[in-house]
C-alpha cells in the first residue's frame, strides 16, 4: 500500500504530511524554517520534519513510496534543483535538493513550485473542485499565485502565476525581488515587516514587536499580525488594509486578463485572517473588475495549513515507481 510524503517549504515554516493513496492524512508535523545556515540547514530541517510526520503515521524509515516537495524559488524538477529561493536563508545559488532528500529519505523525490502545488491541491481536493479554472492567491511571506485553465495547471515557460509581482503602483515601493511597485511590496508579510520596522523607528507606536518578543518569534508571523489586529493596533490595521487594497488591484488585473471562475485565497496570512478578510479582498477586487456584472467566486482555501503539503503528495504519486507485474 502506497505511503506518500509531502513537504511544504515556506519562508517561516516547514509543513509535512504522510498520506495514503487517497491523499488522506495519516501523520503530520510542522517545524520552523531555519533563519540562518543556507540550503543545507534548511534541507536537514525538512528531513527532520518529514521523519516526524512519518513516525506520527506509523511509517518506518525507507517505507515511503515517494516524496513530493513544494518549494519557493526557481524549481527544476528534471535536474532536481532549487535556485534563488530568496525567502529562505542564503539560498541565492542552485542547490541539488532532490538528491539530498532522496539520499536521506530512501525514496524518489519530485519537486515543484510551492504555490503551484498548493493550487493543484485546492483544485483537485479543496475549494476549487467545482471549477475548471481558478486563480490561487497565497498570502504569506510573499504573495504567490497559481493558475488552472481548462483543468490544467498553466505554467507558461516556467514562471506563470507570479501574481505577487503584478505591478500595482508603477513608482511604488521596492519589492523584495528588487523591482518597484509589485503587489508583494505592499502585501507580502516580509515587506510588511520591513515597513512596520521603518514606522516604529520613526516613533510610531505599535504592539507588533512586543507580541513578537512575547511569543519568542524571530519574525512577524501571521499569528502576530492577527493578535495585533485583535488588540486594535493602529499600525497593524494600516499595513493590513494597504495589503488588502494591493491584493484587490493585482487580482482584479489578473482576472481582467484570465476571466477564471474562482479565486482561492490561502497562505499563512490568508488562512489566519480567514473569511472576514477574504470578504474584504472580494470587495477590494470589485472596483477594478471589468466584468463586474459576473464576478468570480472568491473563496478561502479549504485544506488549511496542510494544503501545500497535501498537494505535494499529489506530486509524490507521480514519482512513485510503477508496480511490478
Amino acid at each position: 500500500m502506497a505511503r506518500y510524503g509531502g513537504i511544504d517549504l515556506g519562508g517561516t515554516k516547514i509543513q509535512t504530511v504522510v498520506t495514503d493513496e487517497a491523499h488522506e492524512v495519516l501523520g503530520s508535523a510542522r517545524h520552523p524554517t531555519p533563519t540562518t545556515g543556507g540550503p543545507a540547514d534548511v534541507t536537514l530541517a525538512m528531513i527532520a520534519a518529514l521523519q516526524e510526520a512519518a513516525e506520527d503515521a506509523g511509517v518506518s524509515r525507507g517505507e515511503l513510496t515517494a516524496v513530493g516537495v513544494g518549494s519557493p524559488g526557481a524549481v527544476d524538477d528534471e535536474a532536481g534543483t532549487v535556485t534563488s529561493a530568496r525567502n529562505l536563508p542564503d539560498w541565492e545559488g542552485t542547490y541539488p535538493l532532490a538528491e539530498k532528500l532522496e539520499t536521506a529519505l530512501l525514496a524518489p523525490v519530485g519537486l515543484s513550485n510551492d504555490v503551484n502545488v498548493a493550487t493543484i491541491a485546492e483544485f483537485e481536493l479543496g475549494a476549487g473542485r467545482p471549477f475548471q479554472s481558478i486563480l490561487g492567491v497565497f498570502w504569506g511571506t510573499g504573495v504567490g499565485g497559481g493558475v488552472v485553465l481548462d483543468g490544467q495547471l498553466w505554467e507558461g515557460r516556467g514562471a506563470a502565476g507570479e501574481i505577487g509581482h503584478m505591478v500595482v503602483k508603477s513608482d511604488g515601493r521596492t519589492c523584495p525581488c528588487g523591482r518597484v511597485g509589485c503587489m508583494e511590496a505592499y502585501a507580502g508579510r516580509g515587506a510588511m515587516e520591513v515597513r512596520a520596522r521603518e514606522k516604529a523607528d520613526e516613533g510610531e507606536k505599535t504592539v507588533l514587536f512586543e507580541i513578537m518578543e512575547e511569543r519568542d518569534k524571530p519574525r512577524l508571523s501571521s499569528g502576530i499580525w492577527e493578535r495585533a489586529l485583535a488588540r486594535d493596533d493602529k499600525l497593524a490595521h494600516q499595513l493590513v488594509d494597504r495589503a488588502v487594497d494591493a491584493i484587490g488591484v493585482g487580482v482584479a488585473s489578473a482576472l481582467n486578463l484570465l476571466d477564471v471562475e474562482a479565486v482561492v485565497i490561502g497562505g499563512g496570512l490568508g488562512l489566519r485572517l480567514g473569511e472576514p478578510y477574504v470578504e474584504r479582498i472580494r470587495e477590494a477586487i470589485m472596483p477594478h473588475l471589468f466584468a463586474d456584472h459576473r464576478p468570480p467566486e472568491v473563496l478561502l482555501a479549504s485544506l488549511g495549513d496542510l494544503g501545500g503539503a497535501i498537494g505535494a503528495t499529489l506530486l509524490a504519486a507521480q514519482q512513485a515507481p510503477l508496480p511490478q507485474r
